[in-house]
């Protein structure tokens, strides 16, 4: 092999799951492939007699390795789709979730499609057509009607508009029309994109990306927009990525991957709904995309823009700390634009119906939907079917309980009429509710067809559209209907809907997990925000004993209740006022794995505040044998954050190495685990 005359030393990082090689390794580079073989294209190598891809990080003069380095194999493509920026994101993620580099390219980069490859090429080498100056098509905004209803909205876009990197944080107040949330992201990246700079818009999922493309037509010109989402399917997704890494398109948005998007001089990120628990990745290293967006923001001094209807309380740490600031309506303002809320469980309800508290559907709602649909469609939210299992008392509407744990019962699958602990397995033949003496039980929540059939009845001639599964509708039309939908699956409806019942609070914020409250204040205001104003009739009816996230609501104050959640978490030092890893696996495996980690913190005089190990609950994140496997969670504060997840990324790679033990699961601040 003769070598490339000019940096001989092809640094490859090598596509491999396995930590203790998540390092590049040098490589020579042969005169054939010497123009071919620049930074950023896929490479092939031998590794450890196979055959495996890699990107070519950089060339270099010499190597360190102190052996005869092995030849590149192949040039799989001489399109350089790894830029620096985006190379240098991948450290910073895996770094910062314990991961390895190899794992976040696989996300960040969409796999290869040969035929989009050879036309990009094919373009590449011909003169390039005339190229439109972003923000010359648009002149400089003025501030729309939507950003104009926020006391420093209009001070937020001219600050984009000129050029500047602002951080904020913004609460829209309705989900439809001209005001809705699309038309504010969409008037925020065309500021952007009017200043000469590009912008990346990350929503949860495709129906929500579908409206930020249809207002983005409104004001950007349709060639400077690339949707990067995997639903696309291979060959679209590939090609508007070229597009994307040509310059021709400055303007990026789609689901999670869109994070990583290769735009040029990148100005502003954006994500719509941050608490969804969709921007969370499924794959190794479990990043959130909020986090990779804010990760971004500060590498390439972009501005950030965090949009929801209601606030994370990670978001909320965010604007204490001073890193964002929000972006608010007045009280006026927040009265004239939302609708009237009504809870059935406060003292005044109660009086007109006594049974209210226990009724599923109580006459406040019944009397909402009846002179709703005088008017337009209603909506009607029901609990997701993944809550159906939890059992409560027939008599009192109190969650059953376990007697030796107090975890929660259900009816395990299979023959056994009797209900079973889904903490611990116990059995309970003979339960009896501990606050009323019942014997009976029923069904925390009832599902969306249910509940369709039943207020068909109620409503007979009325007709009835439902929302769920698989057959999630995107919008219905102003007519008077009854709009059925499960959470998340609410369809927007053309000029608002009329009214909506919010059902099954109680068993939204009866769930086992840390966020129940959170998400139940979330998915409230997503659904609220789609009813029309007030003064046009708007009502939402929320079915839920009076708590602080009921209360929430019928304020209209998410930033509130966003407060009031962080500061319950840093009295009792949970994320996210502190970091989290959780390690999952067999026991002998996590117990190994966590006192080698705590032995070399112990060496840096790092403590940490450990709970676990403890068997995985039912359905638990994060295990492929739950009946087995156990999990501890490890605390830390955000100031050792580094020096904690860098010993935790080396123990991972050393046990890795050793094979002595089964593999584990580290994941950093999932939400999902608590």
């Amino acid at each position: 092999m003769t070598p490339a005359p000019h940096l001989p030393v092809a640094r490859v990082l090598v596509d491999s799951p396995l930590p203790h090689l998540d390092r590049p390794f040098d490589y020579a580079v042969p005169v054939e492939l010497d123009a071919a073989a620049q930074p950023g294209v896929r490479v092939k190598v031998k590794f450890s007699g196979q055959d495996l891809g890699g990107y070519l990080l950089e060339r270099v003069a010499e190597s360190d390795a102190g052996h005869t380095l092995l030849p590149l194999a192949k040039v799989v493509s001489a399109v350089p789709v790894l830029t620096p920026a985006v190379r240098d994101l991948a450290l910073t993620v895996a770094a910062r979730y314990a991961g390895t580099v190899s794992d976040v390219l696989r996300v960040a980069v969409p796999p290869r499609v040969a035929s989009v490859d050879k036309d990009y090429l094919a373009a590449a080498g011909q003169a390039p057509p005339p190229q439109e100056t972003p923000g010359s098509a648009v002149a400089r905004p003025a501030a729309p009607a939507a950003w104009s209803a926020y006391r420093n909205g209009p001070a937020f876009l001219r600050h984009l508009a000129d050029g500047g990197c602002p951080r904020a944080v913004v609460n829209p107040l309705q989900g439809f029309g001209p005001a809705g949330w699309p038309h504010l992201l969409a008037a925020a990246v065309a500021a952007v994109h009017a200043s000469g700079r590009g912008a990346i818009v990350v929503v949860p999922d495709q129906r929500d990306l579908g409206r930020l493309e249809a207002a983005l037509a409104e004001l950007v010109p349709a060639g400077a927009v690339a949707r990067l989402t995997a639903e696309d399917g291979p060959t679209p997704r590939y090609s508007n990525f070229l597009r994307v890494l040509a310059g021709t398109a400055s303007v990026v948005i789609g689901t999670r991957s869109a994070a990583y998007a290769p735009v040029r001089n990148l100005g502003m990120v954006a994500c719509w709904d941050d608490g969804d628990d969709l921007h969370l990745e499924q794959r190794a290293p479990y990043a959130h995309t909020r986090e990779v967006l804010l990760l971004r923001a500060g590498q390439e001094n972009a501005a950030c823009l965090l949009a929801g209807h209601s606030r994370s309380t990670e978001v909320q740490r965010l604007v204490e700390s001073g890193w964002a600031l929000p972006v608010e309506a007045d009280r006026p303002e927040v009265r004239r634009s939302v609708p009237r809320v009504l809870n059935t469980a406060d003292s005044f309800e109660q009086e007109r119906d006594p049974l209210a508290r226990i009724a599923r559907l109580p006459g406040a709602a019944w009397r909402a939907a009846r002179e709703g649909l005088q008017r337009g469609p209603v909506l009607v939210q029901v609990a997701r079917a993944g809550y159906l299992p939890s059992l409560a008392c027939e008599t009192c509407r109190e969650p059953a309980r376990c007697q030796s744990c107090q975890g929660p019962l259900a009816f395990a699958a299979g023959s056994s009429p009797a209900p079973q602990c889904r903490w611990c397995s116990t059995t309970a033949p003979d339960w009896a509710c501990p606050h009323c003496g019942g014997r009976r039980l029923r069904k925390g929540a009832t599902g969306v067809l249910r509940t369709a059939e039943e207020l068909g009845r109620g409503f007979p001639g009325k007709t009835v559209i439902t929302s769920s599964g698989d057959q999630v509708k995107a919008t219905v039309g102003p007519a008077k209907a009854l709009v059925v939908a499960t959470i998340g699956a609410e369809p927007v409806a053309d000029g608002g809907y009329a009214a909506a019942l919010l059902l099954d609070g109680d068993s939204l914020l009866r769930r086992e997990n840390l966020r129940a409250g959170e998400d139940t204040v979330r998915r409230w205001f997503n659904a609220a925000a789609l009813v029309r104003p007030a003064a046009e009739g708007g009502l939402v009816v929320v079915t839920a004993a009076e708590t602080a996230a009921v209360g929430a609501l019928l304020r209209w104050d998410p930033a509130g209740y966003a407060a009031r959640e962080l500061a319950l978490r840093a009295d009792l030092q949970l994320p996210p006022a502190v970091r989290v890893a959780a390690v999952t696996g067999p026991r002998t495996a996590v117990e190994h794995f966590t006192a080698a980690a705590a032995a070399d913190l112990a060496a840096a005089d790092i403590t940490l505040r450990t709970a676990g190990p403890a068997p995985l609950l039912h359905g638990a994140a994060g295990s492929r044998r739950p009946a087995e496997d156990v999990r501890t969670l490890l605390f830390f504060p955000y100031g050792q954050a580094a020096a904690v997840v860098r010993v935790l990324r080396a123990a991972k790679a050393a046990a890795a190495a050793k094979r002595t033990d089964e593999p584990v699961q580290l994941r950093l601040d999932g939400v999902d685990v608590l």
